[in-house]
Formats: structure tokens, sequence, C-alpha cells
């Protein structure tokens, strides 16, 4: 987590309780890294003045820019912001008028080089979970450098990192991501005083095969399936140095399984890949990582592979 030494906290302008920014501070209490209070603003309204001159609606824009810049540095002055020298952080505002704030957000990314992404997450309060608005799906799928989706959950000391891996797979591309995944967490357990938990899953009988095939033995299969990934977690396992016991392999569907170990063990953080997928193959398949989020009640930590390029990245 040391490397995470830029923070750029986005800001909820719908709410006083800063849950990106809090836990920016949190971070940066740990590591003394510098963070970035980014808020993004627009209302339709002021553009549709026709009454009013281009100059008159830049100086609305720029009063409402000044008057969002000093409600959000009054939420910071309250916060108690104390490096972990009890030296004040560095936290800058920055606000800016835009009407797609993810390409704000991650236009700050690639021209400031910013080491993670920190945003708060909606929760409906009738239904009691999550929402997750374009704005989220959109930097989880083309922001290059990490993003975490805050929750609701604490990070006590000596809490529950669960690591999502897809073990046991012959691509190169998820086996360089798991080794990212883990040295991520492992990064991450030293910061937070946690333990690391290894989780992966592994498909079933394929029911079609059982079907069609009465000869087929479903059981011999699941138990060769099983072991093939246990084999595959423990060498992966000890190739971090990570106990047997804190590692989880089970049946089912990847959001199914993360959920359960991430709500039997009440982790705090859930780290996974994501491959940022956009378009129509977006649309068609989706993300194993958009799947799991929105059923987790802790806070998610999505990376992407070595060498992922922003479909903003025009240059």
């Amino acid at each position: 987590m040391e490397k995470y030494q830029k923070i750029l906290a986005v800001v909820d302008p719908t709410t006083e309780d800063q849950k990106a920014l809090k836990r920016a501070i949190e971070l940066a209490r740990k590591t003394g890294a510098s963070i970035t209070a980014f808020l993004t603003i627009y209302d339709f309204s002021y553009e549709m003045t026709t009454m009013l001159s281009s100059d008159e609606r830049d100086a609305m824009r720029q009063s409402v820019i000044n008057d969002r810049t000093q409600w959000l540095g009054a939420i910071i002055s309250e916060l108690n912001i104390t490096a972990p020298n009890n030296a004040k952080l560095n936290i800058d505002c920055q606000v800016v008028w835009h009407n797609r704030p993810f390409e704000q957000i991650i236009n700050q990314v690639l021209k400031n080089g910013y080491d993670i992404v920190i945003k708060g997450t909606h929760q409906h309060d009738k239904l009691k979970s999550v929402i997750f608005t374009p704005t989220d799906w959109h930097i989880l799928r083309k922001c290059p450098c990490p993003v975490l989706l805050v929750k609701e959950h604490l990070w006590p000391d000596n809490g529950n990192i669960v690591a999502a891996l897809n073990i046991g797979s012959d691509e190169e591309e998820h086996n360089s991501l798991n080794d990212k995944i883990t040295a991520e967490a492992k990064q991450l357990t030293k910061v937070m005083k946690a333990n690391l938990h290894l989780v992966n899953s592994f498909p079933g009988t394929p029911v079609n095969i059982a079907i069609e095939i009465p000869e087929f033995n479903a059981s011999d299969y699941n138990n060769a399936m099983l072991e093939h990934h246990k084999k595959a977690m423990v060498e992966h396992a000890q190739a971090f140095n990570i106990a047997q016991e804190n590692t989880h392999i089970k049946e089912g569907l990847p959001e199914d399984v993360i959920q359960s170990v991430a709500n039997q063990l009440d982790a705090e953080l859930v780290i996974l890949g994501t491959i940022g997928r956009t378009g129509l193959s977006a649309a068609l398949i989706g993300n194993t990582a958009e799947h799991v989020i929105d059923r987790l009640n802790c806070d998610v930590l999505a990376l992407k592979p070595d060498g992922y390029i922003s479909p903003l990245d025009v240059e």
C-alpha cells in the first residue's frame, strides 16, 4: 500500500458524509499519502439560460464552483486530519464543471498519475442494498489504476482481507493477474494489520453433459476439478508464503463463492481483478467483478492487468 502515494478521492455532492474522503484519510494516516478531493458538478439549467451571454454563464458556473469549493473545504477542515507523524495531511481540493464525471475522474488519473481512485457507493434506504451508478461502472471498466469502492464496513485491526483469484487457469493473463492481486493484498494486510485469505471457485459438472452422457460420472469429475484447483492454490499460496488454512476452494459461481467466504469471514475488503470489458462484450458477458461487487457488504478494490490501456487514453 506504500506505493499508493497519490490518492484521488471522489467527492459525493449529495451528502455531507464523504465515505471516500474518510477512507482516503484513513489510508493516508497510515502511509503519509497525498490526497486530492475531487468533485465534478453540472447543472443543465445553467446551460439552458439563453437570456444570458456566454460570459454571464461562465460567471454563474464559476460562482457555483466557488461555492462548492468552500463547502468541500469546510468538510475537510472538520475532519481530524493528521499524518503518521502528527503532521497535517496534504489534501488538495479540486472542483470542475463537467456533465460526465467518469471522464473527468479518469482524465485526472491519466494526467496526474494518481495511484488509486477511491469512490463511495450509494445505498438504497428501502432495499438496504448498494446501487451502482453508471459512473461506478465506467470507472471500474475504464480507469487504468486501482479503484476502491467504499461501503459502510469498518476497517478494524486484525480484520480479514479476501483476495479473489482465478486459480487453475492456463491463461497467462489470469496467472499474471493472480500474482498482482495477491501481491497487492499482502501489502494491504501489512498496512491495515489484517489477515489475508485467498478464495477461488471452480465450476461443477455441466448439466448438459450429465444429461446427454448417462455414463458420465459427475462425482469423479467434481473431485478431479477440486483436486486440480487445490493443487494450483497450494502452489500459489506457497509462492507468496500464505498459510494453507487461509485458502478457500469451493464449487460454484465466482459471485456466489466470493460472497459466501467474505460473509463468513466478515471481511473488510475484497480484492479482485477486472479486465475492463467495454462495448458489446460487456453488455453480453459482463465482468465477474461487477457481478460480485454489488453483492458484497464490504469495500472492494478492483485491479486491472499489467499493460491495461484505458479507452480514454487517446495519446
